[in-house]
């Protein structure tokens, strides 16, 4: 098999995948939320199941919130924040798969060119994108396929953002929590 085709077999079963994956956490989505009596494990898996959807959000943050307020936020921040960087793999998968659409348009040619003459940038930039609450981060991860990004130079960089982000939500419960019981007693 020459290698153009595996690399066209790999992408329809990465996008095969994606979509799977997308379709079971919709439909066992009640089953999911279950899991956060599991503890750190529990974070770490709803983490992953609701940063993993594309399409159809799930509330990550406001569980890492919650959570937070329950248990050590540093260790809510950690497992929250790689869960969430494992699941934006979905994103990258789905740009790598999608990748053969875009590879042969110049407005691709020239952001690859950019990606290439400046890598250290695109790290950064993965890192406030991944920080900055907003659900467009899975355009960051299917642009990092497309662009063929090594997977490591864009899952370190997004897991950094993703735990700094989370630990800011886990805070915010664990405090208010504590604000709160003061303000009642």
């Amino acid at each position: 098999m020459n290698p153009r085709r595996r690399t066209t077999i790999l992408r329809i079963l990465a996008l095969l995948v994606v979509l799977v994956s997308i379709t079971l956490l919709f439909v066992f989505r009640d089953q999911v939320k279950k899991l956060e009596q599991l503890g750190y494990l529990g974070i770490f898996l709803i983490s992953i199941a609701a940063n993993a959807t594309i399409i159809i959000p799930l509330p990550g943050v406001a569980l890492t919130t919650a959570m937070g307020a329950i248990y050590n936020p540093l260790g809510v921040a950690i497992a929250a924040g790689l869960g969430a960087a494992l699941g934006e793999l979905s994103g990258y998968m789905a740009g790598f798969s999608g990748q053969a659409v875009v590879e042969n348009v110049a407005a691709y040619q020239r952001l690859t060119a950019w990606m290439k003459a400046h890598e250290n940038l695109s790290s950064v930039a993965i890192v406030v994108i991944a920080f900055i609450p907003n659900p467009l981060f899975d355009m960051a991860g299917m642009v990092s396929g497309a662009l063929k990004m090594p997977l490591w130079k864009f899952l370190l960089p997004c897991a950094l953002g993703k735990i700094i982000k989370m630990a800011m939500f886990a805070y915010a419960g664990a405090y208010s929590i504590d604000w709160l019981i003061k303000f009642f007693q």
